[in-house]
């Protein structure tokens, strides 16, 4: 089975390299070529092919907005975006528009064909060289949205509520750190002002749903 493949870039010389390469590869058939998002979404209608290789940065309409109105028209269900970018913005972008891959231009011989065969079978494909880039986004992202209050606590207040949330007394904490009683009690004003909690209890159970202390012993 032949898989039908279109081209979207608007450097020509991109695409002549890219259509050369993947002549040589049986089973792959470039079907077509656009230098722009509208062209794409002509070429798409009249081609339907199976996969597209879309350049992100195209004039007119970029490859992120051609994605999204591409799969609105279901003029294809595999989008492999084609970049000089790394940057997690346009990575992210384009995966968010539907894309099922990314990859780098200067990877982009190495790897486009292990590409368009790994979201032939229904998967994800990225070049090696950004998936540290996806997944420390993806850490980022998830650090700002879980608990926003906790992250507004300093290094020494979160110490200082950990202790607190393991039953350790003012005396023993301010001990522990090296500190006086009295700024013990000052950090603890500000950690329940800062979290909105008003009691110790309520302090325990926000520790242990923040993964600071747990239950056992």
């Amino acid at each position: 089975m032949t898989t039908r493949l279109l081209l979207a870039d608007d450097h020509q010389i991109m695409r002549e390299g890219l259509k050369s390469m993947l002549a040589k590869e049986p089973g792959l058939k470039v079907v077509a070529e656009a230098e722009n998002g509208y062209q794409t979404l002509e070429m798409a209608r009249e081609h339907r092919p199976d996969v597209i290789i879309m350049d992100v940065a195209m004039p007119d309409m970029n490859g992120i907005e051609t994605t999204r109105a591409l799969l609105a028209e279901n003029l294809a269900s595999r989008i492999i975006g084609l970049s000089m970018h790394s940057d997690h913005h346009f990575v992210t972008e384009m995966l968010k528009a539907g894309a099922s891959g990314y990859i780098l231009k200067q990877s982009a011989f190495e790897e486009l064909v292990s590409a368009i065969a790994a979201v032939m079978a229904g998967k994800t494909f990225l070049s090696s060289s950004i998936v540290d880039v996806v997944v420390q986004n993806y850490v980022h992202q998830l650090s700002e949205s879980d608990s926003p209050a906790y992250s507004q606590l300093t290094n020494r207040e979160r110490q200082v509520l950990q202790l607190l949330a393991e039953g350790r007394s003012t005396k023993d904490i301010a001990y522990a750190l090296n500190l006086s009683v009295k700024t013990v009690e000052t950090h603890r004003s500000k950690i329940m002002n800062k979290l909105g909690i008003q009691s110790l209890a309520g302090l325990i159970k926000f520790a242990i749903r923040e993964g600071l202390t747990s239950l056992e012993d």
